[in-house]
C-alpha cells in the first residue's frame, strides 16, 4: 500500500469524492434514470459515463441500481433485473476508483411525484447529517452506538433501517484486503470499537456512513452514502 501522511490522504479521499458526486450529477444530467430503463442499462450507463468522462477504469465493489421493491434490498443480494417504471424509487451505489483512492457515493431519485416516495427520498440527506452529528460531537462515541443512533434516527422520521450496518472504513484500494475480523470494520451493533481508531494498516481510520431507509409494506426503499469523518 503507498506512503501517504494523513493530510494528504485526507485530501484524495474528498477529491475522490467530489468526482463520484460529479459522476452523479452527470447521470441526472444525462437523465440515465427513467422509466423504462432496466436495473442492469442503467448501471452500464453509469459505468460508461465515469469511463467516458472521468476516466474512471475500475470500481472497488459491485455497481448497483436498484427500483421498486428491489431497494429494499441489501448490497450483497442479487435481486432480478427489473424495468424502471414511470411511478418508480430508484438508488445508486457505486464505488469508484480515482487514482488508487476509494469513493463510495449513494444517492436515491423518485421517477414520478409520489409523495410518500419524494418524502423517503428527502429524508434520507436529513438521517445522514444527523447521524453526521452524533459522530462529530462525541468524541467517544462507538461504532455500535452510532449504528443505534442511525437506527433511531430513521425510526422517528417513520421509516425502518434496511441493514444490520450503516457504513464501513475506506481509504486507498483496495482497503478490503484489511487483515482482521470485517465486522470490526463496519458501523454495526456489535462492533464496541470506538470510530476514532486507528485502521488495520495503522493509519486514521475514514468512515463512510450509508443510509438505507425502508417501508415494506409499500415495498419502497431509498439509499444515501458519502464520507462520514471528512
Amino acid at each position: 500500500m503507498p506512503d501517504h501522511n494523513e493530510d494528504e490522504r485526507a485530501t484524495r479521499l474528498l477529491e475522490a469524492q467530489s468526482k463520484a458526486a460529479a459522476l452523479f450529477a452527470l447521470v441526472e444530467s444525462h437523465e440515465v434514470v427513467q422509466a423504462g430503463v432496466l436495473e442492469s442499462e442503467a448501471s452500464r450507463a453509469v459505468s460508461d459515463l465515469a469511463a467516458d468522462l472521468l476516466g474512471v477504469t475500475r470500481h472497488w465493489h459491485k455497481r448497483i441500481v436498484r427500483s421498486g421493491p428491489n431497494t429494499l434490498q441489501t448490497f450483497d443480494a442479487s435481486p432480478p433485473d427489473r424495468e424502471i417504471t414511470d411511478d418508480d424509487i430508484v438508488f445508486a451505489d457505486f464505488g469508484p476508483i480515482f487514482d488508487q483512492w476509494e469513493a463510495d457515493f449513494g444517492r436515491t431519485w423518485v421517477v414520478g411525484d409520489d409523495p410518500v416516495k419524494l418524502r423517503l427520498r428527502d429524508d434520507l440527506p436529513r438521517v445522514f447529517a444527523a447521524g453526521k452529528r452524533c459522530f462529530e460531537n462525541n468524541a467517544d462515541v462507538t461504532a455500535a452506538e452510532l449504528y443505534g443512533e442511525v437506527v433511531r434516527l430513521s425510526t422517528e422520521l417513520g421509516w425502518e433501517f434496511g441493514n444490520v450496518h450503516c457504513g464501513h472504513l475506506v481509504g486507498e484500494f483496495p482497503h478490503e484486503r484489511f487483515a482482521g475480523d470485517r465486522a470490526k470494520s463496519m458501523i454495526r451493533a456489535d462492533n464496541e470499537l470506538p470510530m476514532r481508531r486507528r485502521d488495520p494498516s495503522g493509519r486514521a481510520g475514514h468512515w463512510i456512513l450509508e443510509v438505507h431507509l425502508v417501508d415494506r409494506s409499500r415495498q419502497i426503499g431509498g439509499f444515501y452514502e458519502e464520507l462520514l469523518t471528512l
